[in-house]
């Protein structure tokens, strides 16, 4: 039988069912934590509690830290070794970097002629003030960060060039801004696996809060898209070569908008909306790519 391995979070709910669903398919279970991998360049290894990963099969990456930040880079790195050593890596390194950094991505996909929302990326406080009393409001963007961490809308009036620099002290030097947009009843995770549409569910707004996100509020509902947002996420996701994706669109009176590509995809959100368990799923494609 195969031996996969997953790169992930212990106790982390996704990182868990995937494991448990490569053991259900190899009898053979392997989570790793990548604070605890070891890197010997001298050897050619990467090891893991003792075990060279080198004598798996494959690994399937679900989350390689519990929060981004530039650090992930040298993690995934430590993936790309033992890609090309030879081992099989679901979603390759390569792709899952251009998805980490916030603006790595934008640009891809604005590169690619997709749809977004009005963005703005500078280090001059000036710059940013201008581009705030332009779109009136402005969404503030982490380049590293989930689930809307670390997010602020700053709107344009006296207080916004002390805002501004605020953000830009609390770590972000580099300032990715959006037009913020009207409020959203919900926005769309429309999902990939192996290239190839899956499934949509969205993130329904709890009323709460000016986004979608569950840690807000939101609720995962089924939807069935449009073949427009269909292709349009199709287009998307293509420019990144992942085995498994979610792209977040939403749907505005100008038409559909791209927010980004997930590096890692949505399980629970397939799951609870959809019924669709997208662990089971990976471990299948996985195991067919390999044959």
């Amino acid at each position: 039988m195969k031996k996969i391995g997953v790169v992930g979070i212990t106790d982390g709910w996704s990182s868990e069912v995937l494991a448990d669903a490569c053991r259900k398919h190899t009898g053979f279970r392997l989570l790793i934590d990548m604070d605890k991998a070891v890197l010997d360049l001298e050897r050619g290894t990467v090891r893991y509690n003792g075990q060279d990963l080198l004598e798996l099969d494959a690994l399937i990456v679900k989350k390689i830290a519990p929060q981004y930040s530039p650090d992930v880079l040298d993690r995934l790195e430590m993936l790309r070794f033992l890609e090309l050593k030879g081992l099989p890596v679901f979603s390759k390194p390569t792709s899952i970097i251009r998805l980490i950094d916030r603006l790595s991505c934008t640009v891809t996909l604005r590169a690619g002629g997709l749809p977004m929302p009005a963005t703005i990326i500078t280090e001059d406080v000036d710059e940013a003030l201008d581009a705030v009393e332009r779109f009136g409001k402005a969404v503030f963007k982490p380049l590293y960060s989930t689930k809307a961490r670390g997010m602020e809308v700053i709107s344009a009036g006296e207080s916004a060039r002390a805002r501004i620099e605020a953000f830009q002290q609390a770590g972000n030097a580099v300032m990715y801004l959006q037009k913020m947009l009207p409020p959203l009843e919900k926005d769309l995770g429309v999902t990939f696996l192996g290239g190839q549409y899956l499934a949509t569910y969205a993130r329904k707004s709890g009323g709460s809060s000016w986004n979608t996100t569950t840690n807000a509020g939101g609720k995962y509902v089924a939807v069935e898209p449009s073949p427009e947002i269909v292709a349009l996420a199709q287009k998307a996701q293509s420019l990144f070569d992942m085995a498994f994706t979610c792209v977040d669109i939403a749907e505005t009176a100008d038409g559909p908008i791209v927010f980004e590509v997930s590096a890692f995809g949505g399980f629970r959100g397939l799951l609870d909306a959809c019924g669709i368990d997208a662990a089971d799923a990976y471990v299948k494609f996985v195991l067919e790519s390999l044959a």
